[in-house]
């Protein structure tokens, strides 16, 4: 793995900066010497931060759904040291619940945040990126877009959305100069499932299936996000970075498992699908 130390400090740009993977981004990169504007909803815990960095890190708050919001705070970042390196979009939600007992309200609210937010973040940061020559823009997916796995149907749908839109993205800026990343991140200790937490009203009719997953789930182990942030600071002074990378062992080995079964079920069913086409 070959990294460039930067010649002169970078400037990040980071949504969901106030807590969990955001803030260990937001701390990697002032401990690697370069300066911060943090982005959050509530950005007052990150105050200690802000005071104890000296200029280095500005916070100004942002709702990521709000499209005009978006675009005219991330002017504001780029005028506050004089352009934008490195942006990287951490903020999110997660949305727990059964398909049929989902809202139209909460899959709507759910996925203005998950992809339209990130997708807003995405709009804004290129204009900027372009006029410094180059950058890197980094979305934090999770290894949940590979597949979708019962009571978190909504949330993959909008990782797995997230990425798409990425790799086109990618594809479109790379003349630019502009490397893009998906993130695909796994169990941290990050608040997700406490601050940013959605439940559906449960339906008696699944309550069986719950009480298996809770089961399931109780066995996991929360890793540290400053380890995460560690290899997305390295990523972000590659070269030539990669267009994924997965965060975390556990989750190495659950996409590596779904990619081998999707690879069987593709091979198994091969005849059935070149029935469908030519000759």
């Amino acid at each position: 793995m070959t990294t460039t130390a930067p010649s002169q400090p970078r400037v990040w740009f980071i949504t969901g900066a106030s807590r969990g993977l955001g803030r260990a981004f937001t701390e990697a990169a002032l401990a690697g010497g370069d300066r911060v504007i943090a982005t959050a909803r509530d950005v007052s815990p990150l105050d200690d931060l802000a005071a104890a960095h000296d200029g280095a890190l500005v916070t100004l708050p942002l709702d990521i759904s709000d499209h005009a919001a978006v675009v005219s705070t991330m002017d504001k970042a780029a005028a506050v040291f004089g352009g934008l390196d490195v942006v990287l979009n951490s903020a999110g939600q997660f949305l727990l619940g059964m398909i049929e007992e989902t809202t139209e309200q909460q899959a709507r609210a759910h996925l203005d945040t998950n992809f339209f937010g990130a997708l807003w973040v995405a709009k804004a940061a290129i204009p900027h990126l372009r006029r410094r020559g180059g950058g890197r823009l980094l979305q934090v997916s999770s290894m949940g877009s590979v597949g979708g796995h019962a009571s978190v149907g909504l949330y993959g749908a909008g990782k797995a959305a997230l990425e798409a839109m990425t790799e086109a993205l990618a594809m479109e800026v790379a003349q630019f100069g502009i490397a893009v990343t998906v993130l695909n991140a796994g169990g941290y200790d990050t608040g997700l499932f406490t601050k940013g937490l959605t439940n559906t009203e449960p339906d008696p009719a699944y309550a069986d299936l719950r009480a298996e997953l809770a089961a399931m789930w109780s066995e996991g182990v929360s890793d540290d996000p400053a380890k995460a942030a560690a290899v997305v600071h390295d990523i972000v002074n590659m070269p030539e970075p990669p267009r994924r990378a997965i965060l975390g062992s556990t989750s190495f080995d659950i996409v590596r498992d779904i990619a081998k079964q999707r690879q069987a079920d593709l091979e198994r069913w091969e005849e059935l699908s070149r029935a469908a086409g030519r000759g």
